[in-house]
């Protein structure tokens, strides 16, 4: 691909700085939480980020889409759109950041005719900004980051997180028995409660495998980019190259990328059996 103009990248660092000191100027004080479903919360933080980054986007690039989380168009919840898109999520990670929690992040990936091109992702409390442009790598502030070589997943700290939709008996109660699969055979699983910031742990290294079962375009378009340009691998649950648009996600160091499919195709077999008997 051509190489990819400049602007485009320090717009995206632009933004998402933006939103670290907007989020910042609010995290452990008192602010509107609204609910978009019983245990999905909205900010008045995350409004607020969302149209400063509309707004910076129509000034700068006025034919560019934008499917931010909080004022977002459904049709491109489903499908990519040509051209350029900005896929935003002001907050990742809203419940940690409502609970005065420090692990969040604005996270943000830049589509061209649906496929990434650039990511940049920003953690305010600690500081640290990940970026990626597709073809030239991941850096952690500035500098060059790159996966694990954990060969299995016995040796593996692995990381997930759960849907909104988890509280309904059937969804909790196989996410918490995928969760024991893993817990069994792996080093350990966390749960951190940001997306993004998964993926972007385990491109730096600081964790081997990311699995979820249930994410929207927002959740992963940046830190997906970030996994693959440090190294890694990432599909869906059936091996499929990730796509944005697709819910499930296994993001790994690409070392232990067939042992995790094969625990997940293993698990679902398990499943049907025991749904037939």
């Amino acid at each position: 691909m051509n190489a990819l103009d400049p602007l485009l990248l320090a717009t995206a660092i632009e933004a998402v700085q933006k939103a670290g000191v907007i989020q910042m100027a609010h995290f452990g004080g008192p602010m509107r939480i609204d609910k978009k479903g019983d245990i999905d919360l909205v900010t008045e933080v995350d409004v607020a980020v969302e149209r400063m980054f509309r707004a910076m986007i129509a000034e700068r690039f006025p034919d560019h889409v934008v499917l931010g989380e909080e004022l977002q168009q459904d049709d491109l919840v489903r499908h990519s759109a040509p051209g350029y898109c900005w896929v935003f999520d002001p907050i990742d990670g809203t419940t940690n950041f409502a609970h005065g929690l420090p692990i969040f992040c604005a996270s943000l990936g830049l589509e061209l005719d649906g496929q990434a091109i650039a990511a940049a992702v920003y953690d305010p409390t600690r500081r640290e900004l990940f970026t990626a442009e597709k073809g030239a790598g991941a850096r952690l502030n500035g500098a060059p980051i790159a996966v694990t070589r954990a060969a299995s997943v016995l040796d593996s700290l692995l990381v997930t997180g759960f849907p909104y939709t988890v509280q309904q008996p059937e969804v909790g109660a196989e996410l918490v028995a995928l969760f024991g699969h893993f817990l069994g055979r792996s080093r350990a699983v966390r749960r951190l409660g940001s997306a993004a910031l998964d993926l972007c742990y385990v491109a730096a290294g600081r964790l081997d495998g990311f699995y979820e079962a249930s994410l929207k375009p927002w959740d992963s378009c940046g830190g997906a980019l970030i996994v693959q340009e440090a190294g890694g691998n990432v599909t869906d649950w059936k091996g499929t190259p990730f796509q944005s648009r697709l819910p499930q996600i296994l993001a790994t160091n690409g070392r232990i990328h067939a042992e995790m499919l094969a625990m997940l195709a293993e698990f679902e077999a398990g499943r049907r059996s025991d749904d037939a008997n």
